[in-house]
C-alpha cells in the first residue's frame, strides 16, 4: 500500500486520472469522426441525456475530447454500427465491440432475475416482435401517436413499456433516432456479422470492467469498478479479481490522506504523463470523469452536485451547472444556458473557488475556452451575469470581449 502525503504524489494522482480520461492532451484519440470513434473505444461509453439547456450531453463529452468534433457525428457513428445504445450505468453510447459485455444485463432481465417493468406484458411484447418481424423497424412516435387500439395499434403506455422492455431484454436494439425520438428493430437486423455475442462468464465480465476502467481512469476504487452495477455476484467476483491481481503484483494500491483507496495498475505513478498546460476546459455535469461523485471529492476535492433535480429554492449554484478544469485541478463551475432563437450563450452565474492560481491566466483560459464553447453552441454571442468572486466580474466581461 503507498500512502500518498505528499502534494506532488496526488499532484501526479490527478494527472494520471486526467490523463486517462483524454482531458490533459490537445488531441489524444486524433481528430473529427475518427477521434471521436477512438475515443468512445477508449472511455467505454457517452452518457446520453435530454437536458438541453447547453448542448446535450452525448455530445458535449466527444467536444472536450476530440477536436473538430460535430453533434452529427454522434449519429453517423450510431448508423455505420460503430456504436450501439444501451444502458451502461445510465442510457449510453457504448462501443460496438463491446456488445457482449451487455448480455448479462439482459440475461437477468429477460430470465426475471432483475425487473426492467415487474410486470411485463408479454402478450404485448409477442404482438410487437410479430409486427417488428414483419414489417420493419417501429419509431417510438408511432406508438406515442396513437390514441386507440384500432388500425392495429396499440395504446401507448403499454406499447411503450412493452417496446423498452424487449429493448432492455436485448430482444430490440437502436436502428436509427432523430433527436430523443428512436427506431427499434430486431437485434439480428441491427448488429454487425462480426460482433461477438457470446456470453462473458462472471469472471470474463470482471476483468472487462477492471481493464476497462484502469484504461480510462487509471485508478479506481472497488465501488468505483462495478459503479452503479448491483449484481452481487459481478461484486464478489470482481474482489477476488482485484485481489488475485494485488497478490501476483500486476496491481498495487495508494491510500490517501482522508482514507479513501484506490487500485491501479503496477507502476502507473512512476510512468511519463502529459505536462499541464494553462488550458481550461468546460466539462458535461454527465462527462465520464466526474459521474462517479465519491471519486471527484476524494481525488480532486471537488464537491460536485447536478441541481436541474433539486427545488429551486435549494439550488445553491444553478439549474445545470457544468465543472470547470483547470490544469489537474477542477476550479469552479458555470451555469448558462444557450438561447437558440437569438444565438446567444447566456452566462447566468460563474463561481471561482478558492485557489492559489495566476488569476490573469485563469480569466484568460475561461475566455478562450467559453470562445469555443460559444462556436459549439451555434451562439454568436455570450454574456456574463454574474461572477463569484464579484470583483473579478468587470475583469472577465473584458476577458469575454477580447476573446471573442
Amino acid at each position: 500500500m503507498i500512502e500518498i502525503k505528499r502534494p506532488q504524489q496526488l499532484a501526479r494522482l490527478r494527472r494520471l486520472a486526467l490523463s486517462a480520461q483524454g482531458l490533459l492532451q490537445a488531441q489524444p484519440y486524433g481528430r473529427g469522426l475518427a477521434g471521436a470513434r477512438q475515443a468512445i473505444n477508449h472511455i467505454g461509453y457517452v452518457q446520453i441525456d435530454t437536458i438541453s439547456v447547453v448542448e446535450r450531453a452525448h455530445h458535449h463529452v466527444f467536444y472536450s475530447r476530440v477536436p473538430g468534433f460535430r453533434p452529427a457525428m454522434t449519429h453517423k457513428m450510431l448508423l455505420d454500427r460503430d456504436i450501439f445504445e444501451y444502458w451502461s450505468h445510465a442510457a449510453a453510447f457504448l462501443p460496438i465491440a463491446d456488445f457482449r459485455f451487455s448480455l448479462p444485463y439482459k440475461h437477468a432481465i429477460k430470465s426475471g432475475q432483475t425487473h426492467w417493468n415487474k410486470n411485463p406484458d408479454k402478450k404485448l411484447m409477442g404482438e410487437l416482435l410479430a409486427r417488428i418481424s414483419s414489417e420493419g423497424p417501429i419509431r417510438s412516435r408511432d406508438i406515442e401517436s396513437s390514441t386507440s387500439k384500432g388500425a392495429g395499434w396499440w395504446d401507448w403506455k403499454p406499447a411503450k413499456k412493452a417496446l423498452e422492455q424487449l429493448y432492455m431484454q436485448g430482444d430490440l436494439m437502436v436502428s436509427d433516432r432523430e433527436g430523443f425520438q428512436k427506431t427499434y428493430d430486431l437485434t439480428e437486423r441491427v448488429l454487425p456479422s462480426d460482433v461477438n455475442t457470446q456470453m462473458p462468464d462472471m469472471h470474463e465480465f470482471a476483468a472487462y470492467l477492471l481493464n476497462q476502467q484502469l484504461g480510462c481512469h487509471g485508478l479506481a476504487s472497488l465501488k468505483g469498478l462495478t459503479y452503479q452495477r448491483r449484481s452481487t455476484e459481478l461484486r464478489n467476483a470482481m474482489k477476488t479479481l482485484v485481489n488475485d491481481r494485488l497478490a501476483q503484483d500486476s496491481l498495487e494500491q495508494v491510500q490517501l490522506e482522508n482514507g479513501e483507496v484506490f487500485v491501479l495498475e503496477t507502476g502507473a505513478l512512476e510512468r511519463p504523463l502529459p505536462r499541464l498546460n494553462n488550458r481550461m476546459l468546460i466539462l458535461s455535469p454527465f462527462d465520464n470523469s466526474v459521474i462517479q461523485r465519491d471519486r471527484l471529492r476524494a481525488l480532486f476535492e471537488y464537491d460536485y452536485q447536478i441541481e436541474c433535480y433539486v427545488p429551486a429554492a435549494k439550488r445553491q449554484y444553478g439549474y445545470f451547472c457544468l465543472p470547470l478544469l483547470y490544469r489537474d485541478k477542477f476550479i469552479g463551475r458555470m451555469d448558462c444556458k444557450a438561447h437558440r432563437k437569438n444565438s446567444h450563450l447566456e452566462i447566468k452565474a460563474l463561481y471561482l473557488h478558492q485557489h492559489h492560481f495566476d488569476q490573469d491566466a485563469v480569466m484568460s483560459a475561461f475566455a478562450q475556452a467559453v470562445a469555443a464553447f460559444r462556436q459549439f453552441q451555434n451562439c454568436d454571442s455570450v454574456s456574463l451575469t454574474s461572477a463569484s468572486p464579484e470583483h473579478l466580474t468587470r475583469e472577465l466581461r473584458r476577458a469575454l470581449e477580447a476573446a471573442g
